[in-house]
């Protein structure tokens, strides 16, 4: 049932890492900590709601599910999460009806934002969107680079082509979602923001304190957090990078698009492979230089045309696409799933009689 799993060879890549010593932080609606599958995996969180309750709080189950696909032990029903070795970091945000409201919402985002940046997590997940921009956010973007962190975040639903904030903040990594042809999703956002793809269609994980329910879900969000767990898949294994550079060899790694151009609007650099990355992942290059080209274009008074054209983030040569035929709207790379084996899927072929759930992730 998660396939995703398969189709990133999962199973290979636990051989070499999981994702332990690394830390990601979940700022969304909160994780509850006593989900089977997310037990001992959650550590002491913050809440920035105004709502009752605390960082383990999720009425929602958004931000639980989120983590449990970055985290997931295979505990309870057997579903895993794709860097079940990492420990996630539950920062809890004010949502109303799926949504993040209230006239201090972006105040509220940028203080969970610097909080994340503060604490010993690496990675930070913002599987949320939405159309408003704030010189705050962005100021906390900036603390949390100078601090060391990758963040990703979902380009949003609404399958047109004007990318959701914060993902379109320069500094964050905006993150599409393709399924499983390796297709853009038709729901997921197009534009010049979008940096990488990731699985985020008809996405199986645990969301359910009973042990006999799972989750199917869709959306740049499930995406986002398999972006996420990548990263700290490799920085598990390579924990002298610095942020810049997991992030360079993601991007020199990643399945481009089938033209064999750098990137597009549609998936980006491409679809993430940290199977690739953690076997070969070539030079990562300077460990003081973002590798994507927004944050310089941003802090840059008077960008130029050319400045503002997409380029690669790396001069490294280990760009490495499975691209064996065109594509006609060249939004994907159909060469870089395989066919579904063993490996993965006998972790949680016991459950594939089990009732699921269904639920829709923004």
């Amino acid at each position: 049932m998660q396939w995703h799993l398969d189709a990133m060879h999962a199973d290979e890549m636990w051989k070499t890492s999981t994702g332990e010593g690394v830390t990601v932080a979940v700022i969304d609606s909160g994780v509850d900590p006593d989900l089977p599958a997310l037990r001992g995996q959650v550590l002491e969180g913050r809440d920035f709601s105004p709502e009752a309750g605390t960082y383990a709080d999720d009425a929602e189950g958004h931000g639980t599910g989120i983590a449990a696909v970055i985290a997931g032990t295979g505990m309870g029903a057997g579903a895993y999460g794709l860097a079940p070795g990492t420990k996630i970091l539950p920062i809890r945000l004010w949502k109303e009806n799926g949504e993040q409201t209230g006239k201090d919402h972006e105040r509220t985002l940028a203080a969970a934002i610097r909080y994340a940046a503060d604490s010993s997590a690496k990675v930070i997940n913002m599987s949320i969107g939405g159309p408003k921009q704030s010189d705050i956010v962005t100021e906390a973007v900036q603390y949390a680079l100078d601090k060391g962190a990758l963040l990703f975040a979902a380009t949003g639903n609404t399958g047109t082509s004007v990318v959701e904030y914060p993902a379109a903040v320069p500094g964050v990594v905006g993150v599409g979602s393709v399924d499983k042809q390796v297709n853009r999703a038709p729901e997921s956002a197009t534009g010049p923001e979008v940096d990488l793809v990731a699985p985020g269609v008809d996405i199986v994980s645990a969301c359910n304190k009973d042990s006999s329910l799972y989750c199917r879900s869709h959306g740049t969000s499930d995406a986002t957090a398999l972006a996420s767990a990548s990263a700290a898949l490799i920085w598990s294994k390579y924990p002298e990078w610095t942020n810049n550079q997991v992030l360079r060899v993601m991007l020199n790694t990643a399945g481009g698009p089938r033209s064999g151009n750098k990137r597009n609007d549609s998936i980006g650099y491409g679809v993430v492979r940290p199977r690739i990355a953690l076997k070969s992942p070539g030079n990562p290059g300077p460990a003081g230089e973002y590798p994507l080209p927004d944050l310089a274009a941003a802090a840059s008074p008077s960008p130029s045309p050319e400045d503002s054209k997409p380029a690669a983030g790396s001069q490294g040569d280990n760009q490495q696409s499975a691209a064996a035929a065109p594509s006609s709207d060249d939004e994907s790379n159909a060469g870089l799933w395989i066919a579904l084996g063993v490996g993965a899927a006998l972790l949680i072929g016991a459950a594939v009689a089990i009732p699921v759930a269904r639920a829709r992730r923004g």
